[in-house]
């Protein structure tokens, strides 16, 4: 994609940083949890991998639909251990 490649790798990673912050954001009012406690848990989860992975384009996504992505893998996450 042109604009993919017109963005440095550096410009990448804090876009990255930023959705993160986004996602973690919103699902702590959505969760009424405090983002400090979440930020780990998200980081270190499925998702937040993915969307590390700059090759996935997860970052290319709107926070909504990354928050979304998360708490269907924590509900998938809940089923299996029952």
């Amino acid at each position: 994609m042109v604009i993919e490649n017109a963005v440095s790798e550096e410009r990448k990673k804090n876009a990255i940083d930023l959705m993160v912050m986004l996602v973690v954001d919103e699902l702590a009012g959505d969760l009424h949890r405090n983002p400090s406690d979440l930020l780990p848990e998200f980081v270190l989860s499925k998702t937040g991998r993915l969307l590390y992975d700059e090759e996935s384009k997860l970052w290319w996504s709107g926070p909504s639909d990354i928050v979304e992505m998360y708490k269907a893998e924590m509900e998938k996450s809940l089923h299996e251990k029952s």
